[in-house]
């Protein structure tokens, strides 16, 4: 991607992160240029975790999108599944549309995680709507413990707070529908030829067409080629489970989806080299020798 693009960033969301790994490079939070790249930024972040720092900054500032949250709201908006990692994920977005790249990929997690993260622009409406009905509900109660002038009792302001996480809401929108433009976002499966990644990656396809986003790739990765004279049994009776699920693969989505098979390689993929001469086989179908 970063051959044919002006500029590229490479966003890992999983918790276990490995592009400091694959890169042998340390990443954070913060973007930063891949070595040997002038156009290849990455970095590492965790919605799940970051809420609590984000709420610690919002203290010290008014810039932050969530600023102003006092300790009785944020017990309030912990209560609410998922919210955290929701509006943790949404100012991470909001710190990535300000920077400057033409392509962002996110590197997301196993399934369940994943789901999570493409479920969070309801999450968070549903979250603000709770919030605002237990405003209203409990409105009387809390004029008398914050005053007329709106303040909480840290100092902070409950009025502004609502305000950001009303601004916070309309990022979240406009990210909603950016995930489901075509023309602008698509998601690439990633599965291996067993039983359970196969459902796994049904599971995913149903929710990606629930959730209008689009897909039409799949990547099929760690196959084996044994030769025809290997004496292997283990390898070949795995190359035999391999491609009852490899034709199921082919019945289920050859007609809708790029079907892109990777072969098993005896060494790590680390290391730019490596990493590019691995990519090469998405682009030109891998050709296992006879």
């Amino acid at each position: 991607m970063a051959k044919h693009r002006k500029s590229v960033l490479l966003i890992s969301t999983d918790p276990a992160h490995n592009l400091s790994d694959a890169f042998n490079q340390k990443f954070g939070k913060d973007a930063r240029l891949v070595n040997g790249y002038e156009n290849l930024s990455a970095m590492e972040i965790d919605p799940s975790g970051s809420m609590q720092e984000m709420m610690a900054q919002g203290q010290q500032g008014d810039n932050d999108a969530l600023g102003g949250m006092g300790g009785m709201m944020q017990d309030l908006a912990f209560s609410i599944p998922g919210v955290d990692e929701a509006m943790s994920f949404a100012e991470v977005l909001k710190h990535v549309k300000s920077l400057d790249f033409e392509v962002i990929i996110f590197d997301t997690a196993p399934t369940g995680h994943t789901l999570r993260f493409l479920q969070f622009p309801t999450v968070l409406e549903k979250g603000l709507g709770k919030l605002s009905e237990l405003s209203r509900q409990w409105g009387p109660m809390l004029d008398s413990v914050i005053g007329a002038r709106g303040g909480l009792p840290n100092g902070q302001n409950l009025n502004d707070m609502m305000g950001k996480m009303e601004s916070l809401r309309e990022t979240i929108s406009e990210v909603n529908l950016q995930f489901k433009n075509a023309d602008m976002t698509t998601f690439v499966c990633v599965c291996i030829a067993e039983f359970l990644s196969l459902y796994e990656t049904e599971r995913m396809i149903q929710e990606l067409s629930s959730y209008e986003i689009d897909t039409h790739a799949i990547v099929v990765n760690q196959l084996l080629y044994p030769k025809q004279d290997n004496p292997c049994e283990q390898c070949n009776a795995r190359r035999k489970m391999q491609k009852k699920y490899l034709d199921q693969i082919d019945e289920l989505y050859a007609d809708d989806f790029n079907v892109v098979r990777m072969p098993l390689l005896t060494d790590e993929v680390r290391g730019r080299d490596k990493l590019e001469k691995f990519s090469e086989m998405l682009i030109r179908p891998y050709v296992p020798p006879q």
